[in-house]
């Protein structure tokens, strides 16, 4: 249970990250940093894992630059950074976020 709460927080911090971005787009090197200053420490192999997770669920693409990835956000991702819609496995953001 613990795990999956783990998970669903990093989803969605993930989503904000990449919303409050100018472009709405970051590298995977900049998403592993914001994570981690929110506390939530992540390897870069689980990094892309979730990466890859919300690309299947159409919250984001990727894109490969050299040896890293890019992520930017979709309208649907955008929407359920700011608590519009709701994805199950993605933190529902709290009123006042």
């Amino acid at each position: 249970m613990m795990a999956q709460l783990l998970l669903e927080h990093q989803r969605l911090v993930i989503l904000r990250l990449l919303h409050e971005a100018s472009g709405m787009d970051l590298n995977e090197s900049i998403l592993q940093d914001g994570l981690d200053a929110y506390g939530l420490n992540i390897s870069r192999d689980n990094l892309r894992v979730q990466l890859a997770w919300l690309e299947e669920q159409g919250q984001l693409s990727l894109a490969p630059v050299g040896r890293s990835q890019v992520a930017r956000l979709t309208v649907r991702g955008e929407d359920t950074a700011m608590g519009r819609a709701r994805v199950p496995g993605i933190k529902r953001p709290s009123a006042g976020d």
